[in-house]
């Protein structure tokens, strides 16, 4: 008979996500290697995390990668999904979705470093993230669901078809294929590609530019949450978004300093917090 609780485990207690920080950027790492697959224990590792990164106000910026160098992730864990009724299929589904919407609530920028392979649910925490860069030649990415009958059920159908369209999103996930990280990239689902050698320190090079004193890190944040929430929304409603986002920005010190920089002619020293 199918439990409604995973078993318990030693996995319960086994730190599957790392994470630290560094100059203002909060590195979260999926740590079940071979192929970081996730459960329903990573993902409450995972949600503590985003959590602990939006709250820290030494943080600016938050990038999500893999372990190792052959996996970012490969989805969800099939034996353990294999293992559990429908009932706890669906609550665990149900569990990633609001993990994933708390990165797009947060507004602190969000960037995907794609260190290996990016398939199934992999590509949907990846879409979930506000830019997405992959390492040159590491893998695959796409979403092959369909092959073990089910869909995409942690918004891949939704966020997909968000980035490329309704069609060929449609098509995309029907096929199941995978394809690779220069495809994707021609799609949109992918911004940049980095070349192996350095990769991740390249990634926290890019991310660091969107620290303070670099940036105005509140008006990054602020930009990313009015365009993620007025994405879908009347646009008279996302104006009245997009307003109320600029006012909080015109209260900040970040904008005095930006402004008189501007008029003196002289470089922005954007302040932390």
């Amino acid at each position: 008979m199918a439990t409604t609780m995973q078993p318990a485990s030693a996995e319960a207690t086994k730190s599957l996500i790392n994470y630290r920080t560094d100059g203002g950027v909060a590195v979260i790492e999926m740590n079940d290697p071979p192929a970081n697959t996730y459960t329903y224990d990573m993902n409450r590792q995972l949600d503590d995390a985003i959590l602990r990164a939006r709250m820290d106000n030494d943080v600016y910026v938050i990038v999500l990668t893999g372990a190792g160098d052959k996996f970012f992730s490969a989805g969800a864990n099939i034996k353990m999904l294999a293992s559990v009724d429908p009932t706890f299929k669906y609550y665990f589904c149900l569990h990633a979705n609001e993990t994933l919407l708390r990165l797009e609530h947060t507004p602190k920028l969000v960037i995907a470093a794609i260190n290996g392979h990016c398939v199934g649910g992999g590509l949907e925490i990846a879409m979930a993230a506000d830019i997405r860069i992959a390492r040159k030649d590491a893998g695959k990415i796409g979403l092959p669901e369909v092959n073990l009958g089910v869909l995409p059920g942690t918004g891949g159908t939704q966020r997909l078809s968000r980035l490329v369209g309704k069609s060929k999103a449609i098509e995309l996930m029907v096929t199941g294929n995978t394809f690779s990280f220069e495809e994707a990239q021609e799609l949109g689902i992918v911004n940049d590609i980095y070349d192996r050698e350095g990769f991740m320190e390249n990634v926290m090079e890019y991310a660091r530019q969107f620290c303070p004193p670099n940036k105005a890190a509140k008006a990054v944040g602020r930009i990313k949450r009015s365009v993620q929430t007025g994405w879908e929304i009347p646009l008279e409603s996302a104006l009245a978004v997009e307003r109320e986002n600029q006012q909080l920005l015109f209260q900040s010190e970040d904008a005095k300093e930006g402004l008189a920089a501007y008029v003196e002619k002289r470089p922005a020293e954007f302040k932390a917090k």
